[in-house]
């Protein structure tokens, strides 16, 4: 079996704005982050594959005193939350444009739409996601 440098690809992606997960060749479950193996049937082969950026948000943790980061504070409000991407794998994700005003009226929508959003921090890109407002207003034009 041949081991590629994992951390490297999906580095690399980012500062492409790129997302790399990994899908297995047995079952065809994808793995994100990127592992060597699959978490599902245990099989060892598996292929990059790259994702959409979209997805949906299914919970909304707002920050406190013990999780912040003051970092992430500069971009805008933001939550912790399980992001599921478009092509099925869920995994915790930060996620901005979600105030203590919105997380309360929103938390009785959710899934939410999101998208990828990627950011330099600390000489890298990272990658988080952001609630994508527009599709909320498409998916239900007379919310506000």
């Amino acid at each position: 079996m041949k081991i590629e440098r994992v951390v490297k690809k999906f580095y690399d992606g980012l500062a492409e704005h790129k997302i790399y997960a990994r899908r297995c060749k047995e079952c065809g479950a994808i793995e994100y982050p990127p592992r060597y193996a699959c978490n599902t049937c245990g099989y060892h082969e598996t292929e990059w594959v790259e994702l959409s950026g979209r997805g949906k948000l299914h919970s909304i943790i707002l920050p406190a005193t013990l999780n912040a980061d003051p970092w992430n504070a500069k971009i805008g409000p933001y939550c912790y939350g399980i992001v599921e991407a478009e092509e099925g794998v869920k995994f915790n994700a930060t996620v901005f444009g979600v105030s203590r005003k919105k997380a309360k009226e929103w938390r009785n929508q959710l899934p939410l739409p999101v998208h990828a959003l990627f950011a330099e921090k600390d000489g890298f890109t990272t990658l988080f996601w952001q609630v994508d407002e527009d599709a909320m207003q498409e998916a239900a034009p007379d919310r506000k």
